[in-house]
């Protein structure tokens, strides 16, 4: 346990604090309303301001946590700092995408088969599934 610093008051100023010293206490975390829940981390690369909006919205609607990127180099910086658990593309290289992402984070590109709102949730879970039971 660490050492407790204690900083004396200044004369005639009265201590403002109501009830007890919570400083030691641990706060933040879950609160009485949120849902029991894994929100996975997505990361969009959408070089398409309209449809990336329209694919974020979507998303978040769902209760995933996005990250959007614009480009592929975006994206890169983005990889390294948050490691998504899945990686949502729609942009002119696939390959590209592909190449950049780590081995260990599923890549779902988008194309004008799952355009469809429904078509692009079902393929996203499908890929967050599988990454589950590797």
């Amino acid at each position: 346990m660490g050492t407790v610093v204690t900083f004396p008051r200044s004369p005639g100023v009265p201590d403002k604090r109501q009830g007890s010293d919570r400083r030691q206490s641990p706060r933040g975390g879950r609160r009485a309303a949120d849902q029991a829940g894994f929100a996975p981390l997505v990361l969009l690369v959408d070089e398409d301001p309209d449809s990336g909006a329209r694919c974020e919205a979507i998303l978040s609607k769902l209760r995933f946590a996005v990250a959007p990127a614009h480009t592929l180099a975006e994206a890169t910086r983005v990889m390294d700092a948050l490691r998504p658990n899945l990686i949502v593309g729609h942009v002119t290289d696939p390959d590209a995408l592909r190449r950049a992402a780590p081995a260990d984070i599923p890549v779902v590109i988008l194309d004008d088969a799952l355009s469809a709102p429904d078509s692009m949730i079902a393929e996203i879970r499908r890929a967050l599934r599988k990454r589950a039971t590797e």
